[in-house]
């Protein structure tokens, strides 16, 4: 039997503008299982980045309820998000957000020390089908974007989460970059047997997806 990663229910958020209150997110209600991909599309300021964010914690919602791993959020103070983030999650953003001082080695295995692990034969396999063998010991800074983000997934993926969240992951990338980096992304997390929430405005990147969510005026549509 399948476990919920993710399970919203009943999720509203809003935003004041001056006097003016913005509905962003009405009353959504949906559920991610283990190991499944979910591509999120939209309309520009619809609120993708959002919903990425008040499941990973980094933004709090008005009303409803937010479940993780059939655990419920609601009583959850900054310790219990910290170590939720932690322990079950990876994040993948357009921009990379690598630590240039360190090396791509240090780069990957930056989650896993947070969690005082080390490097392990998981990392090894991550570096070889990501391409990055012979970068491990090249400073971020060095790389092109397409090796950047190869960087960004094996950070990701290094403690195996159960749920990542990736903010249009190509969006910095040619085509045929960033087709490569899908394809990447997609086996490796099947190999960790982790879900994808994927915000994209691209329709071949939403296309590796095995499901596909549209945001528009509040409300989710499949």
């Amino acid at each position: 039997m399948s476990q919920s990663v993710v399970e919203l229910k009943q999720i509203s958020k809003s935003f004041t503008d001056g006097l003016q209150l913005h509905q962003v997110l009405d009353q959504i209600s949906l559920t991610i299982e283990q190991g499944e991909t979910v591509a999120l599309t939209g309309p520009s300021g619809s609120g993708k980045s959002t919903l990425l964010n008040l499941i990973g914690g980094f933004e709090h919602y008005d009303t409803g309820e937010l479940r993780l791993n059939n655990v419920a959020t609601s009583s959850w103070q900054d310790q219990q998000w910290s170590q939720y983030r932690r322990s079950q999650l990876g994040v993948i953003f357009q921009q990379f957000n690598l630590l240039s001082p360190l090396t791509v080695a240090n780069n990957i295995q930056f989650q896993l020390s947070l969690n005082q692990h080390k490097w392990n034969d998981w990392c090894d396999y991550l570096s070889d089908k990501l391409g990055l063998k012979e970068l491990l010991n090249r400073h971020i800074d060095t790389l092109s974007g397409g090796q950047q983000q190869r960087v960004a997934i094996a950070r990701a993926l290094a403690h195996k989460p159960s749920l990542i969240l990736a903010d249009e992951p190509t969006g910095n990338l040619d085509f045929e970059a960033g087709q490569e980096v899908m394809q990447l992304l997609c086996s490796l997390a099947a190999d960790a047997n982790s879900s994808i929430l994927m915000v994209t405005h691209s329709e071949e990147c939403a296309n590796f997806m095995s499901r596909r969510w549209h945001l528009r005026r509040g409300h989710i549509h499949e």
